[in-house]
């Protein structure tokens, strides 16, 4: 009967804690929800005034007949034409991060509704084990209870931080390939604008800035996952500014703002170079601090669980 009641006391604690995590989970994704809503407005807005350019230019107006005077049609059409698509990129990518993070907070919503009766389920349990404790009347009985909390606290504890590391993993592994991605993309970079270069060697970059393009988009997706996962990690830090997604993965603003100048193209690779190389500096430190908690967490269950064996074969 104890070893029963001792049992359901720890699944039931993990329980109550995993609501707690979930319902602070869910108030972040409502934020991230709104705040990534109100950039799909502001990238629209910039793409529908972009196509307005374009379509200023293509068409019989004031704006064509002044270029046309100027004999820069082509050319202003042409870069109008690029920062539109940039634009148009922008609001794909924004509506992107929506999509990933709405499913994310439907996933957590229905995580917290499956786990709605934790907290009335706890408190059962723990009325049953004290009337079996006054019942029987045995000095251990105090101590048990205590170790069945903690074990139960442990073990979500340690459940929550193997999932932050396998996160901090995958995202570490996706920022290596954004950077070896820029890597190769500035060396080709290099060559187009300091040794003549030629329409192979700048096809070839930006054939790598393409890619690096959807590496990012994975990163960006990966570190999002991370950030979710440092949420149920109690006592970390989730102001993570050299996370901020914004900052480092949004490549159409690296080198769409100004496709006509390689030295300015090279410019913006060094800068997400750096970015990233910052990113993956953080996500490091973050691993790092993950394994030691999770290391210290296992050795604190595995005392727990001796002492409620000695306990028991006293």
């Amino acid at each position: 009967m104890s070893d029963d009641i001792e049992a359901r006391l720890a699944v039931a604690a993990e329980a109550v804690r995993e609501h707690q995590m979930v319902t602070v989970r869910c108030a972040e994704l409502r934020g991230r929800v709104n705040d990534v809503q109100e950039h799909v407005r502001f990238a629209t807005g910039r793409h529908a005034i972009e196509a307005d350019d374009v379509a200023k230019l293509e068409g019989l107006s004031l704006t064509r007949i002044l270029a046309a005077l100027r004999g820069s049609r082509d050319d202003a059409l042409a870069r109008e034409r690029a920062e539109e698509q940039a634009a148009a990129y922008r609001v794909a990518e924004a509506r992107e991060r929506l999509r990933v993070v709405a499913d994310e907070l439907a996933a957590a919503k229905a995580k917290l509704a499956s786990l709605r009766t934790a907290e009335a389920d706890h408190a059962a349990v723990l009325a049953e084990k004290e009337q079996h404790l006054a019942a029987v009347g045995d000095p251990r009985a105090a101590r048990l209870l205590e170790l069945a909390e903690r074990r139960g606290c442990l073990t979500a504890e340690a459940k929550e931080l193997r999932e932050a590391v396998a996160a901090a993993v995958r995202a570490a592994d996706s920022l290596d390939q954004v950077a070896l991605l820029l890597s190769k993309a500035d060396d080709w970079s290099r060559y187009d604008t300091f040794f003549g270069g030629g329409a192979f060697s700048s096809s070839m970059k930006h054939e790598r800035m393409d890619e690096a393009a959807a590496a990012a988009a994975l990163a960006d997706r990966h570190i999002a996952v991370l950030r979710n996962e440092l949420a149920d990690v109690r006592g970390m830090d989730l102001t993570l500014p050299e996370l901020a997604l914004a900052d480092f993965t949004r490549f159409a603003d690296v080198w769409f703002d100004n496709i006509f100048t390689d030295l300015a193209v090279r410019d913006r690779i060094k800068t997400a170079i750096a970015n990233v190389e910052r990113s993956t500096q953080r996500v490091s430190g973050l691993r790092r601090t993950l394994n030691q908690r999770l290391a210290d967490a296992t050795a604190a269950l595995d005392g727990a669980e001796r002492e409620r064996r000695l306990l028991l074969a006293g």
